[in-house]
């Protein structure tokens, strides 16, 4: 599960933020603290995991000299448990956003929904919502967060309603791109295999194309998703 820190001539920004540390209070495998967590059991069958030592993001963002206060922007692709579970632990960031798309998606009466969505995860924090102003991406709707085309959000709906990928790009046309979970992995996106939690598959499967396209693009520095057991972590120049 990673978190991406992007380091623009205009801030600092977060995407993704991973686990609370709650889910591994002594970063081993505890059952009984990740239900307690994620507030659900059916939710745990789906989602367990371990947080090692350190390895929480408010921690490894202390370990680098940053404070969340540091942070300008904290980007979130979607609210599923593993990726907005440790939104807390960066509350104090100077703006939270989410796709708004994405925020009422998450209470449509349907029994997907409530399972997948809790609303304790966010609850008390300063998240903004955006609506799209741009017309990048499989269904044409994208959210330029900077104004100046550096940093987009776009809309690659299937697996959750207003989920995003974060195009970043510098000014000679190069990018890269995060997919979130658009794919799982590299493999994802080079055999068109969709993973098994869904929405709409027909989306999905549309999303994962164009994630096929703008991966297999000479103007794409790297594209990563969220997942891939593959990708060890390192640092990008752009």
């Amino acid at each position: 599960m990673f978190s991406f820190l992007i380091e623009h001539p205009k801030g600092k920004i977060l995407f993704d933020k991973g686990w609370h540390r709650e889910m591994s209070p002594d970063g081993v495998y505890d059952k009984k603290a990740q239900i307690k967590s994620l507030g659900s059991f059916l939710l745990y069958q789906i989602n367990q995991g371990r947080i090692a030592p350190g390895e929480a993001i408010n921690e490894q963002l202390e370990r680098m000299g940053i404070a969340p206060t540091d942070l300008d922007y904290v980007l979130i692709s979607h609210l599923d448990c593993d990726h907005a579970n440790g939104l807390k632990q960066v509350a104090a960031a100077k703006h939270i956003l989410v796709s708004k798309a994405e925020m009422e998606g998450t209470t449509r009466k349907k029994f997907q929904i409530r399972i997948r969505f809790q609303r304790r995860w966010w609850e008390g924090v300063n998240m903004q919502t955006f609506d799209w102003n741009g017309t990048e991406g499989p269904v044409g709707k994208s959210y330029d967060v900077l104004g100046d085309g550096s940093l987009v959000m776009v809309n690659i709906p299937g697996h959750s309603e207003g989920l995003c990928a974060l195009k970043i790009k510098n000014g000679e046309g190069k990018y890269v791109l995060l997919f979130a979970d658009g794919g799982y992995a590299t493999k994802s996106w080079r055999d068109m295999i969709t993973s098994g939690i869904t929405l709409d598959k027909k989306l999905q499967r549309e999303s994962l194309q164009w994630i096929r396209e703008q991966s297999m693009s000479s103007d794409c520095v790297a594209s990563l998703a969220t997942h891939d057991t593959d990708v060890e972590p390192h640092v990008i120049e752009l």
